[in-house]
């Protein structure tokens, strides 16, 4: 009976989430129309500059140029603390080695992991300024058919030329809110040896509402590159002129997050289903003797492929998000054909200018 009244309960909720979806799809369809065809210029972007599929290895060759000294110097940190023997409380005979560190020591090891979530935020900071200024490049372009292969590296030069200090500024303030979080966790770690509850309790509140903060602060500072990329303006404008644009337009930036979230849900489970399929067959005839059974190789897979697809569709969702923005200031900026937009988002300003016409009459 309790199963039976917990599954009912939860189709109720099901049902309720359901309707929901419904009732905001059909209450943001023009919206959700117009952030379906951001998505297909969003497309044509990146078929023009195919160059842009490479840039996350660039950002991997990056990020791994940096992980070699840190790496080094964490172990080195990591071997000076004083190796301590410890008995295990259920026989006398088995004991074990850890490691006892300082107060200067750990201190070092906070800054070697602010040094690690800093430079990793920079480094996708850079690789999301770059992607914007990219695409902003070929939407304001008369002739888009002079935006090609080579937009990309010109954008590259010109972001650590000119918005090097953006990407710190901003990375520095998703690093600093991460730290926190990890030294939340090591006092929720320090309450539950402890059995804390209460500490515990109040920890986990911190540790959500730390969260919720780093995620709004990373939505924020997403939109503050799209703008800095657009416009050329600092951080602090380009944030504050970002969080103006989404007020303003916040049916066209909840439906394009809507359809995004969407399309690279869908093109992620895809890419991951299709190589863990092709990896299934290929280990079934030609390692199957070998192997107990192929789940957890297949799991790897899919994991990995899961990861590998995410990465290059953030580039897919960076454009989309690029697109929408530009397409705004497009609206806001210029008139008639003086306007930048062309196929489904010229014939969506077009009913949209009608319409208003209409209205005013």
């Amino acid at each position: 009976d309790t199963y039976i009244t917990a599954a009912r309960f939860f189709s109720y909720f099901l049902f309720g989430v359901g309707a929901l979806m419904v009732f905001v799809t059909v209450f943001l369809r023009k919206q959700i129309m117009l952030s379906m065809a951001c998505v297909r210029q969003a497309a044509r972007a990146i078929a023009a500059m195919p160059s842009m599929l490479l840039f996350p290895f660039i950002q991997v060759l990056g990020l791994a140029l940096f992980m070699v000294p840190w790496l080094y110097y964490a172990v080195h940190l990591a071997a000076t603390g004083e190796i301590v023997t410890k008995e295990l409380g259920f026989t006398s005979a088995a004991s074990v080695r850890t490691y006892r560190f300082d107060d200067m020591t750990r201190y070092y090891g906070w800054y070697l992991l602010f040094c690690f979530f800093w430079t990793g935020c920079f480094v996708a900071a850079i690789g999301e300024i770059v992607i914007a200024m990219t695409v902003a490049k070929w939407y304001f372009s008369r002739n888009k058919r002079e935006v090609g292969f080579f937009t990309l590296f010109g954008s590259i030069i010109d972001t650590f030329r000119y918005h090097t200090g953006t990407a710190a500024f901003g990375s520095f303030i998703i690093a600093v809110t991460k730290t926190i979080r990890a030294m939340v966790a090591s006092l929720q770690r320090k309450a539950r040896e402890l059995d804390n509850k209460v500490g515990e309790a109040l920890l986990c509140c911190c540790q959500c509402c730390l969260w919720c903060f780093e995620k709004i602060i990373k939505f924020l500072n997403k939109n503050a590159y799209i703008q800095t990329a657009i416009f050329g303006t600092p951080f602090c404008k380009s944030a504050r002129e970002a969080f103006s644009l989404i007020i303003r337009n916040a049916g066209k930036v909840a439906s394009i997050s809507y359809v995004s979230t969407l399309v690279l849900f869908v093109g992620k489970m895809f890419i991951s289903a299709l190589t863990t399929g092709a990896a299934y067959v290929y280990m079934d005839r030609e390692m199957g003797y070998l192997l107990h059974s192929t789940f957890g190789p297949c799991a790897i897979v899919f994991f990995l492929s899961y990861f590998v697809a995410g990465m290059f569709l953030s580039i897919f969702d960076m454009g989309t998000s690029t697109i929408l923005q530009c397409f705004v200031a497009d609206e806001e900026m210029f008139d008639g054909p003086e306007c930048y937009a062309d196929g489904e988002l010229r014939t969506w300003l077009d009913d949209y200018d009608t319409k208003e016409r209409k209205l005013a009459i």
